[in-house]
């Protein structure tokens, strides 16, 4: 019985859903753009989400709601590993690897402690920020949501940053390009600029919108070496889980972000995410070769459909009022993160070749 009353809720963020997915296949503009399946739900969720109906819908849909964004976003996150497979790493070599990883952590630590320490930001919306702008976009941040139990503003407020300042890496990156070719054409390979490209741009759709306007010599490296990125997603979360029980367990912070007495204990068990081992294994399997791929691609729209559904029920969820409250500090800390993804993302990305 219990899971009967979440029907409607889950019967309404399905047409949330479906209606992100059919614009997004009538208008792939709207995906070059920026504008992808999942960024299309939290917006048409957000926008319903906000009309005076819903606050009489909500009375019978909110546990269907509450249940996708929790549940059904847990599986999809597992899903999306079959779009991965352990043999990439070894298509961008070692190299790619490392500047993977040097991103990805540089960039998570300059977003918690500039969001922190100097924009006051709370603990949650700078880790949510981090990880969008350091991993996958909104992919991370709904991966890392159920580990913060993080309020639904916090998240669309992070998710917000990514659209905007992804939208505009695909307008500057070719335009980084042209002049990198004039003027340093030993720098704009196909595997060098690819990688640069998938090692600091936030979503797999705006890696592969920005690299497809230049080649698609870069967008195959750029592809490949993005796919590396996320698949650091899996360690990434089990290392937030880990921060955020050593936190708790010393009295440092409390779950969201404040400073608590100390006398709170609790074990790494409560905050380890199985569904990032689930993640792992979901690549595992995929790396066997042994899924056809009409499998593979059933299983990929599967996993749009479910990510789409718990974004749709994200937005929602998500009160516009409590968004505007946040004011200009995540849009500086993201504006900050996007010159040290292009900028030093460069620099990285120029002295881990010359080594590696």
């Amino acid at each position: 019985m219990s899971f009967i009353k979440n029907i409607p809720g889950i019967l309404f963020a399905t047409i949330v859903a479906l209606v992100a997915i059919e614009m997004s296949s009538r208008y792939p503009a709207l995906g070059r753009n920026g504008l992808s399946i999942l960024t299309l739900a939290i917006l048409i969720g957000i926008a319903i989400g906000n009309m005076p109906i819903y606050k009489f819908l909500i009375s019978y849909c909110g546990s269907g709601i509450n249940f996708s964004k929790q549940k059904v976003l847990r599986l999809g996150i597992i899903l999306y590993g079959f779009r991965l497979t352990f043999q990439d790493i070894g298509d961008v070599g070692i190299g790619g690897i490392v500047i993977d990883a040097v991103m990805l952590t540089s960039t998570f630590i300059l977003a918690v402690y500039l969001g922190v320490k100097y924009f006051k930001l709370d603990r949650d919306t700078s880790i949510l920020i981090g990880a969008g702008s350091s991993i996958c976009g909104a992919a991370a941040i709904l991966a890392t949501e159920p580990i913060l139990k993080a309020s639904n503003e916090r998240v669309a407020v992070a998710i917000s940053t990514i659209v905007i300042f992804g939208t505009i890496s695909i307008f500057i990156y070719p335009i980084i390009y042209s002049y990198a070719l004039l003027h340093y054409p030993e720098y704009c390979s196909p595997e060098k600029f690819g990688i640069y490209i998938g090692s600091t741009i936030h979503e797999v759709a705006q890696v592969v919108a920005t690299a497809g306007a230049i080649g698609d010599d870069v967008t195959n490296t750029a592809v490949i070496a993005k796919m590396v990125r996320v698949m650091m997603l899996a360690p990434f979360l089990i290392g937030v889980s880990a921060f955020l029980s050593f936190s708790e367990k010393t009295g440092k912070t409390s779950a969201t972000g404040n400073a608590t007495s100390g006398d709170t204990k609790k074990s790494i068990g409560k905050f380890f995410p199985v569904f990032a081992i689930f993640f792992l294994i979901a690549i595992g399997i995929n790396s066997t070769g042994y899924i056809s791929q009409n499998v593979r691609t059933g299983l990929i729209y599967l996993d749009n459909f479910l990510l789409a559904l718990a974004m749709g029920a994200l937005g929602l969820t998500t009160h516009l009022s409590a968004i505007a409250k946040a004011g200009t500090r995540p849009l500086k800390l993201a504006a900050i993160l996007f010159l040290w993804l292009v900028l030093g993302g460069a620099i990285i990305n120029i002295t881990v070749s010359k080594y590696l």
